[in-house]
């Protein structure tokens, strides 16, 4: 079931799709009126956002679908999503219960998926968040941002935040426009947009932060390879979601699955360093920024500009 049968009533709904309603203003769907809508399953699926490699992010995430399925009572089992748009398609079907959501990719899952943000990734102090870098070839002979006119400049995908939308939105203020200055190719993820810059495929790449700092972890590159020309200041980064159909009682033990679960000692705490925990968010205030982003590029929450 996509939707409650309610939802496609005249009701107020923002830019959600109109199988939704969010008459609490809050800009997320809200739970079905009626109570035999809501989803209660026996078993919960949960999906990471998109990676370069879904099967070693399965073996990272176990420990916390553990702990997951100790606080629910319910089998989990990790989805390996392809893609963005798969992974939204996934949750709006009904087939995706819980799932994380890139930073860029958030506002399509709340708006064409009833994803309900809840949680970050964050530290003990309450803080969390990425940086857009730019990076170049350590021998590339750019210095600044004005360097990448007439180069091949790696964006991610369309609906990335740091790997296209908050390019396209904060780069002509420094100097260089997209597709006008310089050529933009779509690498498909941060993590060949960075190793096409090491492999000079690329002369530089707008990345976050976050990824290209556990590339450099598990060694994936050689720092001294490269180099960062332009910083911005932290955006949010992947959201934590449960799809707005599940019943109440399911959500509360997701949530305190997620709030009580230590990251320190475990396959999670070691691949996000210096994460702590999970903190509590709200898409109305945490993610204002990015859909400031989004609409200085015209973006549409739109199956169509998903894909």
């Amino acid at each position: 079931m996509l939707a409650s049968a309610s939802a496609q009533a005249d009701c107020p709904r923002g830019d959600l799709d109109s199988i939704y309603c969010d008459e609490d203003g809050d800009m997320v769907a809200d739970r079905p009126a009626d109570e035999s809508e809501w989803a209660d399953p026996d078993t919960l699926i949960f999906a990471y956002t998109p990676v370069e490699d879904p099967a070693i992010y399965s073996d990272i995430w176990q420990p916390f679908i553990d702990h997951l399925e100790e606080v629910t009572e319910r089998d989990v089992r990790f989805f390996a999503v392809q893609s963005n748009s798969a992974q939204v398609e996934a949750m709006r079907s009904g087939r995706l219960h819980i799932a994380g959501f890139s930073t860029g990719p958030t506002p399509f899952a709340v708006n064409l998926a009833g994803a309900v943000p809840f949680a970050l990734m964050g530290s003990d102090d309450g803080q969390f968040g990425y940086t857009l870098q730019v990076y170049t070839h350590v021998d590339s002979g750019i210095n600044e941002m004005e360097d990448l006119k007439g180069k091949r400049v790696a964006h991610t995908s369309p609906t990335s935040n740091s790997g296209n939308q908050a390019p396209r939105a904060l780069f002509p203020d420094l100097g260089v426009v997209p597709d006008e200055d310089y050529e933009v190719i779509y690498s498909g993820s941060h993590d060949q947009s960075m190793l096409g810059v090491v492999a000079r495929d690329y002369d530089a790449a707008p990345v976050a932060s976050e990824v290209v700092e556990r590339m450099a972890a598990r060694g994936l590159y050689d720092e001294d390879d490269v180099k960062i020309i332009f910083e911005t200041d932290s955006f949010p980064t992947t959201s934590y979601n449960y799809a707005h159909n599940l019943h109440p009682d399911l959500v509360e033990k997701i949530e305190e699955a997620f709030f009580s679960f230590d990251f320190a000692g475990t396959a999670l705490g070691e691949e996000f360093e210096g994460v702590d925990k999970f903190v509590p968010i709200n898409y109305q205030d945490n993610w204002e920024m990015i859909r400031t982003i989004q609409a200085a590029n015209d973006v549409r929450y739109t199956r169509e500009d998903l894909e």
